[in-house]
């Protein structure tokens, strides 16, 4: 079988969300193993085993906190040395594309990013890259080993599939080149709200809410919900919202139990980051707007007047 490598990235010692979303997909793959680096490495390996990985590489050394890309780069290149995976899975964040792209040109591989899907295909590997805002998809194949992808967040949904991994200690020595560009400080944003990419409930607004004074009504909504708030493009170019709550192709990408998508027209750039929400609700005065032919629900009329109501009846009944 496949030897699949893929790369866990690690926030704050614990596995990222989008990292665990790879290794659902890796097991379909082939045979699955993980690389952890930093300070948590060795307890993320028990959660990278619960997901299929059989064994987890791992170095708890401090320079991989400190220091950006390049000593993950380093580790990475002597891991390959010695195991020679047929492929690397890396999730599509800044942090993973800063250590794939060094990677692949280190080993002078091919790197295919942007990808939201990949299959095993005549002994090797072509991944599924959507362009032209998600209208299109090309088959892009590699043509080399290993094979470097970086999966979209959000393209496949995490499950538990797997026992206990074995820790493998991960030898390397980092030169001082790779100790260039460091972190001086981190600053943590403090907020009460949901995550947006990690809701299982997101309303999203677009145009059709009038204006950035009217925003505070899905928030209200979103309140009720146990939800997220998130934004088509129109509106965060306009200024209405700020960046962080754009959900598209050029935004974040999110996988909710519901999305509703309130005056949002249904452009391809908005719904490639949310096509993969299990149930979508449109609210829209278009009757004939894109969103209505996607959606599992499509309600027609002022989004004013829908969304307040809709509120007010999840809390009546929550309160009854």
């Amino acid at each position: 079988m496949a030897s699949i490598l893929v790369y866990a990235e690690l926030n704050e010692g614990k596995v990222a969300t989008t990292s665990l979303e790879l290794m659902a997909k890796a097991r379909e793959l082939g045979d699955v193993y993980a690389v952890a680096l930093g300070s948590g490495a060795k307890a993320a390996a028990a959660v990278l085993g619960k997901h299929g990985a059989k064994a987890v590489h791992v170095n708890e050394d401090a320079a991989f906190d400190d220091y950006i890309a390049e000593p993950a780069t380093e580790a990475l290149a002597s891991l390959h040395e010695k195991e020679k995976p047929d492929l690397i899975l890396f999730g599509f964040t800044s942090d993973s594309r800063e250590v794939a792209g060094r990677l692949a040109a280190r080993l002078g591989s091919g790197l295919i990013s942007n990808a939201s899907d990949v299959v095993a295909k005549d002994g090797g590997f072509v991944a599924k890259v959507p362009y032209f805002g998600g209208a299109k998809v090309a088959s892009m194949k590699a043509n080399g080993k290993p094979a470097i992808v970086l999966i979209r967040p959000k393209s496949f949904e995490v499950s538990e599939k797997g026992g206990s991994a074995e820790i493998k200690q991960l030898d390397v020595v980092l030169a001082d080149g790779s100790k260039r560009a460091h972190i001086t400080e981190r600053v943590v944003e403090a907020s009460e709200k949901v995550k947006l990419e990690e809701a299982r409930v997101v309303i999203s607004g677009g145009r059709g809410m009038g204006g950035p004074q009217n925003f505070p009504l899905l928030e209200d909504l979103a309140s009720a919900l146990g939800g997220a708030v998130g934004a088509s493009r129109a509106v965060v170019d306009a200024g209405w919202v700020p960046y962080s709550m754009q959900v598209g192709q050029t935004g974040k990408s999110v996988r909710p139990g519901v999305y509703i998508a309130v005056g949002i027209s249904g452009a391809m750039q908005h719904t490639v980051g949310m096509k993969t929400s299990k149930v979508i609700i449109a609210i829209n005065k278009d009757a004939e707007a894109p969103i209505m032919k996607m959606a599992d629900l499509g309600v027609v009329g002022d989004a004013l007047k829908i969304v307040p109501a809709l509120t007010a009846a999840v809390k009546a009944k929550k309160n009854g």
